[in-house]
């Protein structure tokens, strides 16, 4: 075969006239590396044949002809994983330590998805609160004509008068988030929504641990999955309680996009989960994330870690007193319960048979850390019980499935060619997701190891 045959380091260079982020001229063949599919299964020594922004051809080494043309990349003794799909996250936010619709712009945006692109994170659906450049930057980023992760959305989300999200917390504009008062008006902010272009609909249902007077009532969550369906639109729900899940489950949501966290799951939810193909998201960090970094567990010491921080933020952890602040909450105790009753309640789902999906609601405060609070998610949910292919099965194919797309979220012939080239295999060990050598995004190399990166 006549390949031009080329060393790992020397192909991702500028030698090759491909720098990071533009396309190699020729079909390239990555060779002898191990590749997780993303659906569970796995191809040892496999050959990856990518042509344009799409894969061709993965299989077995030897198993088919390249192009004669093709550029051939030896990635023997690393692994190859689908890029992450984050399918509950947050942009325009978060900037620093600051939250509120100032920070949703442009250059904010971009500098986030540049970071989720940077730990692994090529998509993600951004459930709610979103103004109206999202659209702009949405189509940009679809086209390939903007850097950074690709985003889907959720327009601006359906929230509760005098309840979630709250307001106090979520700072946003009236362009970024409906509050219905009526049924009515929940059916009419779903098809302005479907007018501007939503690609599925967001509602906050519960009370926030009872930190909110009120929930959104059945007739109005029931009105908005009713109207959302007859538009053609999926529904993603926040949710705390089983209550709360059973009803919505009841009403065919097609999203439960936190966990359960109030008590044990039971048989009923468990049935209505898998009978009606409602995908459920643990969102395990939402919990944590409101204590661990004042605990200052030793992975806090890590570049992985370190280069997703902002300056501010960085500085605040330092803080004893912001830490001292932090472990003095009461309720702190209420949250370390909250994780275990979600790590309990998500392997009882798995084993049920119940389609998990990804996310961690990064960007939705400073604490919960683009790309990295993804990479957390993954341990996470192998501490509970999870293989790491199980639990990467969530954050592709399964994500893929929760924002409603088919053309990524496994390395397989005809999708996206979104992937993450690492130099440990997390099958040995979860912790070799963040071994990061190289991301790249629908066949181009986006960026190289986390360390290079500067939020």
């Amino acid at each position: 075969m006549n390949y031009l045959r080329i060393t790992f380091a020397v192909a991702l260079t500028a030698c090759l006239g491909g720098t990071a982020g533009e396309a190699l001229s020729a079909p390239t063949l990555l060779r002898g590396g191990k590749v997780l599919v993303g659906d569970g299964s796995v191809v040892a020594n496999a050959d990856v044949l990518i042509e344009g922004d799409r894969f061709a051809f993965v299989g077995a080494h030897e198993q088919k002809d390249a192009p004669a043309d093709a550029i051939v990349v030896d990635v023997a003794g690393k692994t190859i994983i689908p890029g992450l799909i984050a399918a509950h996250a947050h942009i325009g936010q978060v900037d620093g330590l600051e939250n509120g619709s100032p920070n949703y712009t442009r250059t904010n945006i971009l500098r986030q998805l540049r970071q989720y692109e940077a730990y692994g994170v090529t998509t993600l659906g951004s459930l709610g609160l979103n103004a109206p450049l999202f659209y702009e930057l949405r189509d940009k980023l679809h086209a390939g004509e903007l850097p950074g992760a690709d985003v889907y959305g959720a327009d601006r989300g359906i929230g509760v008068v005098d309840g979630a999200p709250p307001a106090g917390a979520v700072k946003v504009g009236e362009e970024q988030l409906d509050r219905p008062a009526t049924p009515e008006a929940a059916r009419a902010a779903v098809r302005a929504s479907k007018e501007r272009g939503a690609d599925l609909i967001k509602i906050w249902v519960d009370d926030f641990r009872g930190s909110l007077p009120v929930k959104m009532s059945p007739e109005i969550y029931a009105a908005v999955i009713d109207e959302a369906h007859a538009q053609g639109l999926r529904v993603a729900s926040h949710v705390y309680y089983l209550e709360d899940a059973k009803r919505l489950a009841k009403l065919n949501v097609d999203v439960l996009a936190h966990a359960v966290r109030d008590q044990p799951l039971d048989a009923e939810l468990i049935k209505l989960l898998n009978d009606n193909g409602i995908i459920y998201i643990p969102t395990i960090g939402v919990d944590e994330s409101a204590y661990i970094y004042a605990d200052r567990p030793d992975w806090m010491s890590s570049d992985f870690f370190q280069h997703a921080l902002q300056p501010a933020l960085r500085e605040q952890f330092d803080s004893d007193g912001w830490r001292e602040g932090i472990l003095a909450n009461r309720k702190l105790a209420d949250s370390r319960k909250a994780v275990v009753m979600n790590q309990q309640n998500a392997l009882a789902l798995h084993r049920a048979g119940v389609r998990l999906g990804f996310g961690s609601d990064s960007g939705a405060n400073p604490l919960r850390i683009p790309g990295f609070a993804e990479h957390r998610e993954l341990q996470l949910l192998c501490e509970a019980g999870m293989t790491p292919l199980e639990a990467l099965q969530t954050a592709t194919v399964n994500a893929a499935a929760a924002l409603g797309l088919d053309d990524r979220g496994a390395i397989a012939a005809g999708k996206l060619a979104d992937f993450v080239i690492l130099d440990a295999d997390p099958t040995d060990d979860v912790q070799n997701f963040q071994s990061i050598e190289s991301v790249w995004h629908r066949g181009k190399k986006v960026s190289g190891a986390v360390e290079q990166f500067q939020p």
